[in-house]
């Protein structure tokens, strides 16, 4: 019996998916584990492996189309069937190559459960592109756990042969390479990078002008602007702004650095701002909460778990778009916990990986756009929460310090609320709490 491999749903808003790109054809001899395609959902682009075994009988969907979840998009022919028989089953008349590539995969671990046919996984997609392990320019092409293996042993994936689709390194090929005695990863700097500055564009040149084109939407900018659009006027927002005192946090944190730097680790302004609004809910849970109920029978539902979102915006060239990756459970890690996990998370994001468990449950979310130098701007409240902070950068200013003017770093944090739910006072109230964990970070260590 055929084995047909259906687009599964990966989030709650997810209603059709797009094949960007598959990495089989017709005849192809399919591995469990093996990704076959590339599929763009409302959240990010993620690779699509298999479960099972066989040769492709026919690919009804073709590269570029979007269908509903639920659409069969491949079949596979299993052991000992007729590949043209199978091919016939799926209503396509699609004919097999005449002869199986030789890709094999396998070694994977699959990302998420499988949809309801059962017949393949997604998997978060380590770039945006295909083609030999490592191409010019010194780019590797890995799996997001093959990078992941590697980093834990020390060992260099330059060099390596990936047997994966398209020669991609996978998981298989890091474990060889570590049993081979593969030489060791140079030193990486630190700790993981922090959000950088971004470098001043090049000056056009005198009389250039800008390339006039459409941009078709993907279907994560088309959710983006459908979920925006309908969170500012469904819900009543209104900003408020408090001003705080970072002469003490960076100082912390400088030390901390310090004292932290031969483990790894390199905590950044956002830790400690993710740290003190979690913390922030236990005394206003209003905050961390959300809007519920049809017309005439609405409620306020109080959430028990704190999971903190964090905006992260991907780049032009990864194909633009904005996602939230949660830290779930932040008021009960430390800041090292959370350090670590808005690196992982942010460097999966860049890599459109992020897993739809990544991105969902987010009870109050933070944008921090203070690495571009931004002073102060409004945010969009990111349904189904109610409140959102916006976070500019710890700026020069003159402060008034026991009486006397004196210079020092000052950070503005704007919060969009809705006013359904929390009012003025309740907003002054939470921001209150977090400018004096923030203003007195010891507190934010135990």
């Amino acid at each position: 019996m055929p084995i047909k491999v259906e687009m599964p749903r990966l989030s709650d808003t997810m209603q059709a998916g797009t094949v960007v790109k598959w990495n089989v054809k017709p005849g192809d001899t399919v591995k469990s584990g093996q990704a076959i395609a590339d599929i763009e959902t409302d959240k990010a682009t993620m690779e699509l492996q298999s479960f099972d075994d066989g040769v492709v009988a026919a690919i009804p969907v073709p590269e570029g189309q979007s269908v509903p979840i639920g659409t069969v998009i491949l079949v596979l022919a299993a052991a000992g069937e007729d590949v043209k028989a199978a091919a016939a089953s799926a209503g396509t008349g699609a004919a097999p190559a005449a002869a199986p590539s030789k890709a094999a995969a396998g070694g994977q671990t699959a990302a998420s459960t499988p949809s309801s046919g059962g017949t393949a996984t997604l998997a978060p997609e380590s770039n945006g592109h295909h083609g030999a392990a490592e191409q010019a320019g010194g780019r590797v092409f890995a799996s997001p756990l093959a990078k992941k293996i590697a980093e834990e042993a020390g060992v260099s994936l330059q060099g390596l042969h990936g047997t994966g689709p398209s020669g991609r390194i996978i998981r298989k090929d890091v474990e060889q390479a570590i049993a081979g005695g593969a030489k060791m990863a140079p030193a990486a700097g630190g700790a993981a990078a922090a959000p950088q500055r971004m470098a001043p564009a090049p000056l056009p040149p005198a009389g250039a002008s800008l390339e006039a084109k459409r941009v078709t939407l993907s279907n994560m900018r088309r959710v983006i602007a459908q979920r925006l659009s309908e969170s500012k006027s469904t819900i009543p927002h209104y900003q408020v702004t408090v001003d705080i005192d970072m002469d003490a946090l960076l100082a912390l944190r400088a030390q901390l650095n310090e004292q932290l730097s031969t483990q790894g680790v390199k905590l950044s302004v956002n830790d400690f701002i993710v740290r003190a609004c979690a913390l922030g809910m236990h005394e206003h849970p209003y905050v961390n909460s959300r809007w519920v109920g049809t017309p005439g029978q609405e409620a306020i539902e109080i959430i028990g778990q704190v999971n903190i979102g964090i905006a992260i915006a991907l780049s032009e060239e990864k194909g633009g778009g904005l996602l939230v990756a949660t830290i779930r459970n932040a008021d009960q890690i430390g800041l090292r916990q959370i350090s670590a996990q808005s690196k992982q998370l942010a460097e999966k994001a860049r890599g459109k990986g992020l897993s739809p468990q990544e991105m969902s449950d987010s009870t109050f979310t933070i944008s921090n756009l203070g690495m571009f130098g931004v002073a102060h701007f409004n945010a969009i409240i990111n349904p189904p929460n109610v409140a959102i902070l916006a976070v500019g950068a710890a700026l020069d200013r003159a402060v008034v310090r026991d009486g006397k003017v004196v210079p020092g770093k000052v950070m503005s944090i704007t919060m969009s609320s809705d006013h359904r739910v929390v009012d003025g006072a309740m907003a002054a109230a939470y921001l209150a709490t977090v400018k004096n964990l923030l203003e007195k970070p010891a507190t934010l260590l135990v």
